[in-house]
């Protein structure tokens, strides 16, 4: 009898050549895809990193490329602003797409690339990964357990430090895909989906939503161009320094309040009330937090994307340190670096997806439009809006 042979690998090109890019690759990689490719506009850079991550080919040319290699997979890790061009090409062209966020940066483009998508019968994948951190895992079990009873309220608290000194780049533009709305808030709303339910039919659908954002930095010194995220951080100026450079105006949004209503379309009077709070340039007296507020009890994370210590109270001033089980460790990658982590995690669930694997629920680019059109309702300030989703 002639045995089957194994599936062929998948292949997958890679956009962009920083942290993000980087973080995609090695993701790819650990769920058995074949990276063949990588595509940036920094010669000096592509180079460095098609050598480090060990892919074959490059150039900055990634519309050659794409028809060249004829990927199964384009994975995303540019800015937002470029988004749109290099998703719809590889939508157009029969790939799969993983994309890191923001999907882009305006509603209307996010909903045509999630239809298109759709139409072509593509999978689709949106790296709001924090939503696989054990805590978080482990959280959805608890509400879902009933032991804090019906819930009723969510808030997520954060203020980040950022140095107001950094390099003026692509964080400081709204339309190049910057702003805490589009990297920070869409891990909370991630996060507070998956531990209400998941998203989805029955699951925490974001209903309606209102809220208002600040921008507090207005401008920032010129020093260079930054290529990997991470670098912002390290190459911040000093007052001297930043006193001989030229100054750019920032465009992009550093503080946000949003309030959600988050619960199954079919019963919105059960939805629950969530509150997400964030400073990109000021820090607080007290810790961030993810908090979870049932009618028989509360659950406390520690740090903006439940990566601290867990508590429970189910009697006032009585907290209780949880212990996560080890299950939730044994169902995701084994790395130690969390952001990795979630990366691997969500490409693993893509390519079971896309080989026909039973695979759990991920985020899609459905779910890029839905919290670009929460985004834009904030920023618009345009009061209570009803998410329609459809």
């Amino acid at each position: 009898m002639e045995q089957s042979r194994p599936a062929a690998p998948l292949t997958a090109l890679i956009l962009g050549a920083g942290f993000a890019a980087e973080g995609h690759t090695i993701a790819l990689k650990a769920a058995g895809v074949d990276v063949v490719a990588i595509a940036s506009r920094t010669e000096s850079s592509l180079a460095a990193a098609a050598e480090k991550l060990e892919i074959p080919r490059w150039d900055t040319d990634w519309r050659s490329l794409l028809a060249d290699v004829q990927p199964d997979i384009v994975a995303v890790g540019t800015p937002g602003g470029v988004h749109f061009e290099t998703i719809e090409a590889s939508l157009q062209a029969g790939c799969h797409v993983l994309c890191d966020k923001p999907l882009t940066t305006a509603a209307a483009d996010s909903r045509t690339l999630f239809e298109l998508a759709r139409d072509r019968g593509l999978k689709t994948a949106y790296a709001a990964s924090y939503r696989y951190q054990p805590q978080t895992l482990y959280a959805r079990e608890l509400v879902a357990s009933g032991r804090l009873g019906e819930i009723y309220e969510a808030e997520f608290v954060s203020h980040y430090h950022w140095p107001a000194r950094m390099p003026f780049g692509w964080p400081h533009r709204l339309e190049d895909g910057g702003g805490r709305l589009n990297n920070n808030f869409t891990h909370k709303l991630a996060i507070a989906q998956n531990i209400l339910g998941g998203r989805g039919p029955g699951g925490a659908e974001v209903l309606a939503v209102t809220g208002e954002c600040r921008n507090d930095l207005k401008r920032v010194p010129i020093a260079g161009k930054v290529h990997d995220f991470r670098e912002y951080f390290t190459r911040a100026l000093s007052v001297e320094e930043a006193a001989e450079c030229e100054w750019a105006e920032v465009t992009s949004d550093w503080a946000y309040t949003v309030l959600a209503r988050l619960g199954d379309r079919e019963a919105p009077d059960e939805a629950v009330s969530a509150t997400f709070r964030h400073s990109g340039l000021r820090f607080g007296r007290h810790a961030d937090h993810v908090a979870i507020y049932g009618e028989e009890g509360t659950l406390h994370i520690e740090e903006a994307y439940t990566q601290g210590p867990m508590f429970l109270a189910t009697a006032p001033d009585c907290w209780e340190e949880l212990t996560i089980p080890e299950h939730i460790f044994s169902g995701l990658p084994d790395e130690d670096d969390p952001t990795q982590r979630n990366w691997t995690q969500l490409a693993c669930d893509l390519v079971d997806d896309i080989r026909g694997v039973e695979t759990r629920d991920y985020l899609t680019f459905r779910d890029g439009w839905i919290y670009q059109e929460v985004i834009d309702v904030v920023r618009a300030a345009a009061g209570w809006t009803r998410i329609v989703g459809e």
